[in-house]
């Protein structure tokens, strides 16, 4: 349960509240948004468009509820139609035409807090408390401002945490930082096990496109001010400065009038756009304030980390290569799926995969024949700005190159990792077998020649085709697969390699029509010889 809590109005807190709790919700996060703001209520404006229904009931009817002697609180939350995850809105009360009924204001002015508390409400409040979050993974609480009885409940008993919001002036920092002090002493008089707050302070309506020079110092200015607020959660190795400078929120005029939500207009935002910001104050409440450092060297990965948390990716690898290089990066997916990962090839060049929010695979694989082309690049950059997965999983790029591929021509983020190496027109066996451990976090065993050789073989064998366009052709694929057993019968290794690329190559050969079927004595024949091999294998491994 998190309180967005503001000492002043209009600084736009339930404008980050409502756009924070539909981020979390299109992140597939359930997050219930309770307008507790109740002398000034308006969560409802934000999600007018996007509400199954108007409210019923709301906070108030709560109070109501108990006072008539019900034990348990009703469910008056109303489903907020978002993609992704679940958004419901408990509002402050009942909505007739968008705003709320004319019995609202009389209703809730006749409510005294105090005799409320000395009735048991305190305990009514936490039966609240613990459905809430029984169904729900975020609740975001809405306060109203100042110090009164209504802010004590939204900041002393309810939350787990506070945001609080803040503009650049004097008014709202020079109490901002006893806020939550006040808070934590309240807190310490209740009966219940609560423990000091967490605190995230939102710097909002920064206008730093204009006057960036004032803005540069009231940035620092804040920094300095809400400094205690990171002490029990923020990284040692991350300054209050730079972490305020992700919890800033900017002015953008566009966005500044009535109630909307950018973060559905805004998919994949830009830096300078105000949902890249409301985005990072997301991903922080996610991550539960924690991994800062991470957010400090990578912000998009901190962010992807967050959005990705609750998803499986559909594919285990995307293959990505050069058209030239695309028969060898099809067969290394043959592979990777005969050893049980879930691997698609992706030509380079596409546009829309650049642009995907979300990414369909966990790790990438760039195949590298001569030189990287640009498209290949932007892929790559691309996806190591996500690379941190869900629940902290690391995504691993991978780099394979054909054989003489000048690795110093490659971008310095390619040079320093572990590269892999094909044979272009032979099985992509051994670079499989490689990836498929590397992922599956299999020990590194060492494999010889002999045995990159025996599976070269195999995969040649099992990858004939039942037809060919040509009969002669199938005198050609007797002979070599003749000249395997040979060099297998001989011991000669390297001819065994060079006659499965032979054979690997005559299998590939296609045309239109029907074809014509495989004789069935050379069917005989390759069964043999791939039982054979398939023992030397076995031999190997064992």
């Amino acid at each position: 349960m998190i309180t967005f809590y503001s000492y002043k109005g209009g600084v736009g807190r339930s404008f980050t509240l409502a756009n924070v709790a539909v981020l979390l919700a299109r992140w597939d996060y359930r997050v219930l948004v309770v307008d507790w703001d109740l002398e000034a209520p308006g969560l409802q404006y934000y999600f007018a468009d996007q509400l199954s229904e108007e409210p019923e009931r709301g906070v108030v009817d709560l109070a109501y509820e108990f006072l008539a002697g019900q034990r348990n609180p009703g469910s008056h939350a109303v489903r907020v139609e978002v993609e992704g995850g679940r958004l419901d809105l408990l509002a402050a009360g009942r909505v007739e035409n968008g705003k709320l009924d004319s019995s609202y204001s009389g209703r809730m002015q006749a409510l005294n807090w105090e005799d409320l508390y000395q009735q048991g409400f305190a305990a009514f409040l936490e039966r609240c408390r613990a459905e809430w979050t029984e169904q729900y993974d975020f609740v975001l609480i809405d306060s109203r401002t100042g110090v009164s009885d209504i802010a004590s409940i939204c900041t002393a008993q309810l939350p787990d945490r506070l945001v609080v919001v803040f503009t650049a002036n004097d008014q709202n920092l020079n109490d901002v930082v006893d806020v939550a002090r006040r808070a934590d002493e309240a807190r310490d008089r209740l009966p219940y096990d609560r423990p000091r707050h967490s605190v995230l302070p939102v710097l909002s309506r920064l206008d730093n496109r204009v006057e960036y020079q004032r803005a540069e110092q009231w940035q620092r200015r804040c920094a300095e001010v809400v400094a205690p607020f990171f002490r029990n959660w923020l990284v040692k190795t991350v300054s209050a400065e730079m972490m305020m400078r992700h919890l800033t929120v900017p002015y953008v005029s566009y966005w500044s009038f009535g109630e909307q939500l950018p973060v559905l207009d805004e998919i994949v935002p830009k830096a300078d756009q105000i949902s890249f910001a409301l985005e990072t104050v997301a991903a922080v409440i996610a991550q539960g304030f924690d991994r800062t450092d991470v957010l400090a060297d990578n912000r998009d990965a901190y962010v992807a980390a967050a959005r990705d948390r609750r998803r499986e990716f559909e594919l285990d690898l995307l293959v990505s290569s050069p058209r030239r290089a695309m028969r060898t990066a099809t067969e290394l997916v043959e592979e990777l799926r005969l050893r049980g990962l879930r691997a698609a090839w992706s030509s380079s060049g596409d546009p829309e995969f650049l642009d995907e929010a979300v990414q369909p695979a966990k790790h990438l694989c760039l195949m590298v024949d001569g030189e990287l082309s640009r498209w290949q690049a932007n892929e790559a950059e691309g996806f190591l700005r996500h690379t941190l997965g869900p629940e902290g999983g690391q995504r691993q790029l991978f780099c394979v190159l054909a054989k003489g591929t000048d690795r110093e021509k490659l971008p310095g983020f390619l040079r320093s990792l572990r590269h892999l190496e094909f044979l272009p027109g032979a099985p992509p066996v051994r670079v499989a077998r490689e990836l498929h451990d590397l992922i599956e976090a299999v020990p590194t065993v060492e494999v010889g020649p002999g045995q990159e050789a025996l599976e070269s073989a195999a995969s040649a064998l099992r990858g004939l085709p039942p037809t060919l366009p040509y009969a002669d052709r199938f005198a050609l694929v007797q002979d070599t697969v003749r000249g395997m057993s040979a060099a297998l019968d001989e011991g000669d290794l390297d001819l065994l390699l060079d006659r499965s690329t032979d054979l690997a190559l005559l299998g590939k050969a296609h045309a239109n029509g029907d074809g014509v079927a495989a004789p069935e004595g050379l069917l005989a024949e390759v069964g043999v010889l791939l039982a054979r091999i398939d023992r030397r294998i076995n031999a190997f491994t064992d």
